[in-house]
């Protein structure tokens, strides 16, 4: 039986960098390499250099260190990706491709690919989306996500390659500051009111969104990627779901421990994708194919947010 050898793309975001550390508490911090276009901002070892748009590279990296899987988390988010369209759909969507391609040519055991809430649009059903309805994004991150979904459904059955997926919530996290996403003013919130600054959100304050803190997304993905194959019976990619709120009822849940903490709300273009994504996410088929249930609501989140900001500082 081949040793599992894991590579990650994008590994110095605000998944990746959680995503790594509890893959290698998993499979041992040599089998797990983590590779990303920019030195990363904290111990993250052993880490490479990969562009994933240098498909030459990408394929002797593969190769070399005998990878058997790949969570592939290199993309350009939303509201960074309206500044460059063509540049986001390139790498979001070609850099998806080399990576199929790869699983296939060197017979990988499993590829993760992260889409998003993304997808969705002014013709989905914003409360409780469900798991097959129509899907119209917007922006061209949700576009090149949606295609994503459907390269992967593809691969899956013409190639049998198990390619696995989840439309993740705006994720909170405190390992790292995200940027260039559309739900990013909750982390950025945390953050202000333990600097006893103030903070000015860029959304409206009633903008309810999904959100799903941090250790949820991390046990989502490996309780999904550890699950037997037949289990997994959604190609293209699986809703996933924790908790709604809007910056407003967030601003509530810190003033119980920061009460001095000041938010002004300046909506910017980001408002419009908000807009036009759901409110509320139904991920039965999560819940009954592979046993997903959360375990943070905004109380949960809110608390074990601050202790772990205020423990770093």
């Amino acid at each position: 039986m081949k040793e599992t050898r894991i590579l990650l793309t994008g590994a110095n975001g605000q998944i990746g960098t959680a995503l790594t550390k509890a893959l290698r508490n998993i499979h041992g911090k040599e089998n797990v390499i983590a590779t990303d276009i920019t030195e990363p901002k904290q111990e993250n070892y052993p880490f490479d250099f990969i562009d994933i748009l240098n498909k030459t590279r990408l394929r002797e990296y593969v190769g070399d260190y005998k990878v058997t899987q790949i969570y592939h988390l290199a993309a350009i988010l939303s509201a960074n990706g309206e500044v460059n369209p063509r540049k986001t759909w390139e790498v979001n969507l070609n850099g998806l491709l080399s990576i199929l391609d790869c699983a296939k040519d060197f017979e990988l055991d499993k590829i993760f690919f992260p889409s998003t809430i993304a997808v969705y649009g002014r013709s989905t059903p914003r409360q409780f989306t469900p798991q097959h309805t129509s899907l119209e994004p917007e922006t061209v991150y949700g576009m090149s996500k949606l295609s994503g979904e459907l390269w992967c459904n593809y691969y899956y059955k013409r190639y049998g390659i198990d390619v696995r997926s989840l439309r993740y919530p705006g994720i909170i996290g405190y390992d790292s500051i995200p940027s260039g996403g559309t739900t990013d003013y909750a982390v950025e919130m945390f953050h202000a009111a333990i600097a006893d600054q103030p903070y000015e959100c860029f959304l409206k304050e009633d903008t309810f969104l999904p959100m799903m803190y941090m250790p949820d997304a991390i046990e989502a993905t490996i309780k999904m990627m550890e699950s037997p194959k037949e289990k997994i019976k959604i190609r293209s990619s699986y809703n996933l779901s924790a908790m709604s709120f809007s910056p407003a009822q967030l601003k509530n849940q810190i003033l119980n421990y920061y009460p001095n903490l000041k938010v002004s709300y300046k909506p910017d273009f980001r408002q419009d994708i908000a807009s036009s994504w759901s409110e509320s996410i139904d991920d039965t088929r999560a819940q009954q194919d592979w046993g997903w249930k959360s375990k943070f609501d905004i109380h949960k989140m809110t608390i074990d947010m601050i202790e772990n900001l205020k423990s770093e500082k």
